[in-house]
């Protein structure tokens, strides 16, 4: 068989003028193209052209009333609730999403199967359906309403509200980045620092910390985007209180339903720089991971076969 193989290889290489076949596995010229021309009309459509207006209806009316939108009073307070919003629910989702990963991938225990299973909810829920869920709960009329009226405790319609509502909706992403790195990686290294007579936050510190860095990072990225450009579970906690209760998205959408659109589309370009900025955060850190890998292949000794040299 092999010989067979490399006399059809000779032959061909010896008749140059025989006509050309694609290899098995490959495909014709105009099955690529077709296939990369359909999808740069798809991103062209769907992502850059809505991207490119955004930033032209922003501008349209001028510089001077595009930045004059967004130092407006209620768009100020949107963007602050928004950025504290974000940075109360990502570490606190860094928090859970490593404990959660550390023990699905480190430890057999009772419940495992349901831990993912909760993990998951968040992307099988519908977040309007996760912000009635603490209406229901926190609400005036709802499980815990009038004990926390009682003590003057207020949730719904507040930033408590908003955070919790941010951090259900986005507590998978860390987590989901982490368990299959930790399952993929083993718990060699742990069990030989714990053997070595090293603590649990030093074998965690010095050992499983820096296998995760770059996919923490990553999930971190992604939890950090969603949690600023999340609109239906806050919409439901927030009340739309201007000035006090509205992130950016939920100005953008109060903006817009009162027509004025230059204002709206403002702010919403802002939201827009985030996510261009996270995207390139994240393209980055891909780049770095990718590097680092292929140096850390590199440096590995070649295997040798037994009885050869190396």
């Amino acid at each position: 068989m092999a010989g067979a193989i490399s006399r059809l290889g000779a032959s061909q290489g010896a008749n140059p003028g025989a006509p050309h076949r694609h290899d098995a596995t490959g495909e014709a010229p105009w099955v690529r193209y077709t296939l990369i021309t359909v999808a740069v009309l798809f991103l062209g459509l769907f992502l850059f052209i809505p991207l490119a207006s955004v930033f032209y209806e922003a501008l349209k009316k001028g510089v001077d009333t595009y930045f004059a939108a967004l130092v407006e009073p209620d768009a100020v307070s949107a963007i602050q609730l928004t950025l504290l919003v974000a940075a109360i629910a990502v570490p606190l989702n860094v928090v859970f999403g490593v404990a959660a990963a550390w023990a699905i991938a480190k430890f057999e225990f009772r419940g495992k199967q349901l831990l993912t299973t909760l993990i998951d909810l968040p992307f099988s829920v519908s977040p309007v359906i996760s912000g009635l869920i603490y209406v229901l709960m926190f609400g005036a009329q709802g499980w815990f309403g009038p004990w926390l009226e009682a003590h003057d405790i207020k949730i719904m319609f507040a930033v408590p509200g908003i955070v919790l509502a941010t951090i259900f909706v986005t507590f998978p992403f860390v987590a989901r980045e982490l368990i299959p790195l930790m399952q993929a990686q083993g718990s060699e290294e742990e069990e030989a620092a714990i053997v070595l007579g090293a603590s649990g936050w030093q074998t965690f510190r010095h050992i499983t910390l820096p296998n995760i860095r770059w996919g923490l990072l990553y999930g971190v990225i992604l939890c950090n985007a969603r949690a600023m450009g999340e609109f239906g579970a806050v919409s439901v906690v927030s009340g739309h209180i201007r000035g006090l209760t509205n992130t950016m998205p939920l100005h953008v959408e109060i903006l817009y339903n009162e027509y004025n659109f230059a204002a709206a589309f403002a702010v919403a370009s802002l939201l827009t720089l985030l996510a261009l900025v996270t995207l390139g955060i994240k393209t980055l850190v891909e780049i770095r991971a990718g590097k680092e890998h292929q140096d850390e292949g590199a440096s590995r000794p070649a295997p040798t076969l037994q009885g050869q040299p190396s």
